[in-house]
């Protein structure tokens, strides 16, 4: 079952545990996965809807710090439980351990050296890495890499 089935499956459930906040979440995936479907005329394979879902948490922690500043805990607790709901299709994560260890290789298969190269690096990274690892933390790798 692909990635989108499951969602659709899950939003089912949740219509039927009249589940209003997971609904609204699943619902709110599935529209933004219907988005991109529809603009790049694409069908979506499980790649793409990991990447999806990373972009709607990264808007989620967004949200939570933008929330928390202005004191709005009431809007930042919701956020956070929208979050929640939208981990659960990510697949596992990698630590920053393995995350280091992989750039490293790629480091060495693509012979990069220097910052120069991050933009090369970062290209390949993004392709292996792609929704098994945040983003932020492949970038600060990648840079360790480069500079040691």
């Amino acid at each position: 079952m692909s990635l989108k089935d499951q969602i659709t499956e899950d939003m089912k459930t949740a219509m039927r545990a009249k589940d209003s906040e997971r609904l609204g979440t699943i619902r709110l995936l599935l529209a933004a996965c219907k988005q991109k479907e529809v603009d790049e005329r694409v069908e979506l394979d499980d790649a793409m809807v990991v990447a999806i879902v990373d972009k709607l948490i990264k808007q989620r922690k967004d949200s939570i710090a933008a929330f928390v500043t202005a004191a709005r805990q009431d809007l930042a607790d919701k956020e956070e439980s929208e979050m929640k709901v939208l981990q659960t299709y990510l697949p596992q994560r990698m630590s920053a351990d393995e995350v280091l260890a992989e750039v490293k290789f790629i480091v060495t298969e693509l012979g990069a050296a220097g910052p120069g190269d991050m933009g090369k690096v970062m290209g390949v990274v993004k392709a292996r890495l792609a929704g098994k690892a945040e983003m932020g933390t492949v970038s600060a790798a990648v840079k360790a890499a480069l500079a040691g």
